[in-house]
């Protein structure tokens, strides 16, 4: 919803009939309706001439432009992060005094579901990454969202063990919502050696799947922090002294799968070698790579994404956008 508020100015320009000419060209246009047409019309004027007055009457604060959104968004935030980082578009959800991170990714995942439904005009090919956050995305995609999409996954998901949750699933959630399509990653997300991987994507079948990745315009990804919550970690593929180490050597947090320093850069190049999957420097050729984080203990990673330029659209909660305007030259 916007407010729009018609306001004298405190310091007059030097022609006072032209700020009272702004005032009645603003309150045709905004109040009342009418074209730029219609007023240069009824005014006498050309068409460039009441854009121009309505540029002037922006710049001299003659007319102030609220937006008041009707869903919970700090918008402020959302400009500040889109001008200090180049961002396509920013979604921040308050967070206010809240610290139970479950609930803030439960909430950014929300947005980040609506983000997708109204995306226009919709894709045909939309990459995913999995994980909790992403799964919890799915959960909250609306019936029908993007009908007949075909999803495809982007790095790795098969598990090594079993767990509770359902967050390599995040492909097909995303289809099924959708009644469309989904095409997997059926190979694991780390396997043992580089020349393993290096086997496997010369494999047809896994090749066309890393060829159709690479042809999805949108990717929605999530991040992951460096502890032992991991699902990385829960999954087997890492052990608590590879976390351990990794975060010795500088590594804040994972982004499909890799994990990076605090600028973006592969921490290990070795694990690395190891991680099957789209390669973060793709991510920079997407028209749209979305990442969703939420959380204190994502702070430094989400910081690593946007700094490296590895997003375009960033969706999060209020703390951790804070968080990043106030340390893009480190901590």
């Amino acid at each position: 919803m916007n407010e729009i508020r018609l306001q004298s100015s405190n310091r007059l320009p030097s022609d006072e009939q032209r700020e009272h000419l702004m005032v009645r060209v603003a309150k045709l246009y905004y109040d009342l309706e009418w074209t730029q047409g219609d007023i240069a019309a009824e005014l006498g004027l050309t068409r460039w001439q009441i854009g121009r007055l309505l540029t002037e009457a922006r710049e001299l604060g003659v007319v102030r432009i609220e937006i008041t959104p009707r869903v919970m968004r700090r918008t402020d935030l959302e400009v500040r992060l889109q001008q200090q980082y180049c961002l396509k578009d920013a979604i921040v959800v308050p967070s206010g005094d809240m610290t139970d991170s479950a609930l803030l990714t439960e909430r950014v995942a929300q947005a980040a579901a609506t983000y997708l439904a109204g995306l226009t005009p919709k894709s045909e090919l939309i990459g995913v990454s999995w994980g909790r956050t992403m799964s919890a995305v799915a959960r909250f995609l609306p019936s029908n969202w993007n009908p007949g999409v075909h999803v495809v996954l982007v790095n790795g998901a098969t598990n090594l063990r079993s767990t509770s949750t359902h967050s390599s699933a995040v492909a097909e959630e995303f289809a099924r919502a959708a009644n469309g399509i989904a095409t997997l990653l059926p190979v694991p997300a780390i396997v043992g050696k580089k020349s393993t991987r290096e086997v496997l994507e010369e494999d047809p079948i896994i090749e066309r799947v890393l060829q159709l990745a690479m042809q999805a315009d949108v990717v929605c990804f999530s991040m992951g922090g460096i502890n032992h919550q991991s699902v990385l970690l829960s999954n087997g593929y890492l052990d608590e002294a590879d976390m351990d180490r990794l975060k010795d050597a500088g590594a804040v947090g994972d982004i499909l799968g890799r994990f990076v320093d605090e600028n973006g850069r592969i921490i290990d190049e070795t694990i690395d070698d190891r991680t099957v999957g789209m390669r973060l420097e793709h991510l920079k050729t997407k028209q749209r790579a979305i990442g969703v984080v939420a959380g204190e203990e994502k702070h430094r990673v989400a910081v690593a994404a946007l700094k490296a330029g590895y997003v375009s659209v960033i969706i999060t909660d209020e703390a951790t956008a804070l968080y990043a305007l106030e340390n893009q030259n480190g901590v």
